[in-house]
């Protein structure tokens, strides 16, 4: 498989702490992230599933996989763009994530978009 179907996919991510969530002294912290999917593409694609690894900063680690995402499965035009919010819980002040979306392009192929790994990290807990 080439390299090509990855680099039509555009992935940026925005992330906060929400204090009014989380209770540090019950080790629960809770982050929101917003993901802003472009289609760099030539063709059509949609996404059908994710999969995630979340580590907390004990090396906890969790695995998350599902059918597409906020209960959507997004279908991108060339030149589109879809942007969601979801969130997750931590059991220490940092932590991370990374994944990959599985997309099916309109000639059927399909292929796996990489989610670049991003720090969660509460106010002040990173130097």
């Amino acid at each position: 498989m080439s390299a090509e179907p990855d680099h039509s996919i555009d992935i940026q991510i925005e992330t906060r702490y929400l204090p009014e969530q989380s209770d540090p002294e019950d080790d629960r912290y809770v982050f929101a992230y917003t993901i802003t999917i472009t289609n760099n593409g030539t063709l059509s694609a949609r996404l059908v599933s994710r999969h995630w690894i979340i580590l907390d900063g004990a090396d906890n680690r969790q695995e998350v996989h599902g059918e597409g995402v906020v209960g959507q499965q997004p279908h991108l035009e060339p030149g589109e763009v879809f942007r969601y919010t979801s969130g997750t819980v931590l059991q220490t002040p940092v932590g991370s994530m990374h994944g990959s979306y599985r997309m099916l392009r309109e000639d059927g192929e399909c292929f796996d978009a990489q989610i670049p790994a991003f720090t969660l990290a509460t106010p002040n807990s990173l130097h």
